[in-house]
């Protein structure tokens, strides 16, 4: 029936899965992604062997580990990007139900390998870290909620989808993990707005962000460290940010020249999070330059697609999952030049990590999914037609 009223694009009868998936993805923003892929086993190679070297591994070893959780995250987001939007909610709710249980056993069954931070199942060859996983499962369920507010007689889903915003926030400060809790914040925010939230409530809730940071600030040791190396004028050139730094302004413009970069041999995180330094110092300015475009290319084009949307649930969980993709990136490589306090937090399908990459692989491959070109018209079919009216 709506695409009686409203109009609809023409469909292919008994088209086969594979070139119907072909024919309506997104094939920019999947190339983007795919070239950042590339870029991470590239920067992989360069910043892992003296890692590997020290632990007694084999100098390859990190980067082996890499593209098999690349290759994991690459078939995830596949299988997810030829979902339909109902199947993609589907996904989000029974992941979310699974990775928040699992968030909530960590202070008994999880590890913090040593970090100050309990974040992590150890399956004895790898770990898992739910609130990588929690993150795009979130912004699903909860845009489902915002969406079913909006029909006439639907349920109040904007409160349920504050009250369950709140829950996992306090949940993941336990941790402390205030980096992803800020991120979930984030990411329900934008929607919240993108629903037609008034703005005097959204300053009323970044006001109480802040005044949630003074009382981290005061009460958590670990907040406080890092807030006060931030703000302090000077680097001391021992720590990770010193040698960070000093990696990117070493590299210049054109970098050091490839395997010649020195701030590998000193990082213990050169791999995960300040792999854009190994970047900066061996290949200069121009491959970061290619790296931030790639980001800002894939959000850029799923908001311009989200645009003539006119699903309420597919454009408020593409803009969710476009926006925490793009503040993630954007927050490491600020770390990364003290832009933003140092905070333990991968760049997206570029950094090791086996649930970053196979989580980064649930949070594009959802994208995609709900960015595709779909036989149901677009929100501008139907204000041409009000127009008319």
């Amino acid at each position: 029936m709506t695409e009686m009223v409203y109009g609809a694009a023409p469909m292919r009868v008994g088209e086969p899965i594979l070139p119907r998936w072909w024919r309506t993805i997104d094939k920019w923003t999947l190339s983007c992604i795919l070239l950042l892929f590339g870029i991470g086993l590239l920067l992989g190679l360069a910043a892992s062997p003296p890692l590997a070297e020290r632990n007694g591994l084999s100098p390859f070893h990190y980067v082996e580990r890499q593209a098999l959780f690349g290759g994991m995250a690459l078939v995830v987001m596949f299988a997810t990007s030829m979902m339909s939007p109902d199947m993609v909610r589907r996904l989000g709710v029974l992941g979310f139900m699974g990775a928040f249980i699992a968030l909530a056993l960590l202070p008994v069954l999880g590890t913090d390998f040593g970090k100050g931070a309990v974040r992590w199942y150890s399956l004895g060859f790898a770990s898992v870290q739910p609130s990588e996983f929690l993150k795009p499962c979130f912004i699903i369920l909860t845009a489902w909620m915002m969406a079913a507010n909006t029909e006439i007689g639907g349920p109040p889903g904007r409160m349920f989808s504050f009250v369950i915003a709140v829950t996992v926030v306090l949940f993941l400060a336990l941790q402390p993990d205030f980096g992803q809790a800020s991120l979930i914040l984030f990411s329900w925010g934008v929607m919240y707005f993108v629903g037609g939230a008034p703005m005097l409530l959204l300053a009323g809730m970044a006001g109480m962000t802040v005044m949630g940071g003074v009382v981290a600030y005061n009460n958590s040791e670990h907040f406080a460290r890092r807030i006060d190396g931030f703000l302090s004028p000077e680097i001391d050139p021992r720590t990770q940010l010193g040698y960070a730094t000093n990696a990117i302004r070493e590299g210049g413009f054109w970098g050091v020249g490839v395997g010649e970069g020195q701030v590998k041999q000193s990082l213990p995180d050169a791999h995960t999070d300040f792999i854009i330094a190994v970047a900066a110092e061996e290949y200069g300015l121009i491959l970061v330059l290619l790296v931030i475009a790639l980001y800002a290319a894939i959000v850029l084009r799923s908001l311009h697609r989200l645009t003539r949307e006119r699903d309420p649930f597919a454009r408020l969980a593409g803009t969710g999952l476009a926006c925490i993709f793009g503040v993630q990136a954007m927050i490491n490589m600020g770390v990364a030049v003290k832009l933003l306090p140092a905070k333990g937090m991968t760049l997206p399908f570029v950094s090791y990590g086996g649930s970053s990459l196979i989580a980064g692989g649930v949070v594009v491959g959802a994208l995609l999914a709900l960015t595709r070109t779909r036989p149901q018209g677009e929100i501008g079919d139907l204000l041409m037609r009000k127009g008319r009216a």
